[in-house]
This record gives structure tokens, sequence and C-alpha cells, in this order.
């Protein structure tokens, strides 16, 4: 259990499934998930990067969706399940398909905005899947899984920057993993 001030007053016990194990923490309650995943599990992966939801560094997964970590009360997210970029690869060393294509393409540089782009890469595809509209989105009847091509995975993903440019080879990744 871990917490800067772990008074009940200041505190509460929060269970959180991180990468599928689970774990019960004393948080404090103005602490954000990035914080808890970097600080208290040792879970790098997640950039701190604006710290106002601005670039997309610290892009996870909770219960399935991408979400901002540097946003987000730890506290408020009690119960739920959070992924991040440690936990995309299956057992030992396998690689996600989205990493092994993110490799192949060489779509990173420096690799800092990497594991943001990675699990908003996978959140996206199953919004996508699931029929979840953006602003670029055509006639596709709702519901209905959208077909992603270049401009729907560009605008999908235009809320994780990357300093270096690497944009058109991180949309060569997505594709790849979607053919």
């Amino acid at each position: 259990m871990s917490g800067e001030n772990n008074d009940s007053a200041t505190c509460s016990e929060t269970k959180l499934t991180v990468n599928g194990e689970p774990h019960t923490l004393l948080v404090g309650h103005r602490r954000v998930l990035l914080d808890v995943l970097r600080e208290d599990l040792d879970l790098w992966g997640a950039r701190k990067g604006c710290d106002h939801g601005q670039c997309g560094a610290c892009t996870v997964l909770v219960d399935g969706r991408r979400v901002n970590s540097c946003l987000l009360l730890a506290v408020a997210l009690d119960g739920s399940e959070v992924r991040t970029v440690e936990g995309l690869g299956g057992d030992g060393d396998e690689l996600h398909p989205l990493q092994r294509a993110f490799l192949d393409r060489d779509a990173f540089q420096c690799g800092y905005c990497t594991p943001g782009q990675l699990c908003s890469a996978l959140g996206m595809l199953d919004e996508a899947a699931a029929g979840h509209p953006s602003r670029v989105t055509g006639d596709t009847p709702a519901g209905d899984p959208v077909p992603l091509d270049r401009d729907e995975i560009r605008e999908r993903l235009s809320g994780n920057l990357c300093r270096c440019g690497a944009y058109p080879r991180i949309v060569d990744a997505v594709e790849d993993v979607i053919r």
C-alpha cells in the first residue's frame, strides 16, 4: 500500500487490475492514475508529457477505453481494469501485433510517445470495430464496424502527438495490423 499521506481522511483503498494483475493500494484522493502506475507499480511505459491531457503520451486503456491517465483520479477508478503498454504483449517476450508493426515500420524515432500511440491505436481499433464514428467517418450504418482508411486512422490518433513526426509510419503500422 502506498500514498503520499496515508491517513483515512486523504486516502482510500483502491482496487485496480493492472495488466491482468490485481492490486490493492492506499491512494491519495488527489493522485492521478499516471502517477500511481509509474510511482507505485513501477510501470514506466505511460509517459508524463504535458500533464494536461493534450499530448497523449500517458494514454492507457481503462476498461477497454483509451484514456489520458494524467487526468483521471486513481480513486475514481476503483474496481477498474487498466492495461498499459507493458501489458500489450503475450506471454514472455511475445509482442502484440501493433508493437511488431511499429518495429517493422520504424514507426517511432525517439520513442517517447510510442507507448501512448500503441495504447491509443489499440483502443481506436476496438472503437472502430464497435461502430463508433469519428469526425471523418462516412456513411457507415450506426453500429456497423467503421472501415479504417488512412484519413480515419489519422483522425482517430490525432490526440497523440509525436514531436519527431513519425505520423506516416504510425499510420502504415496500423494499416499493417488491420489488413
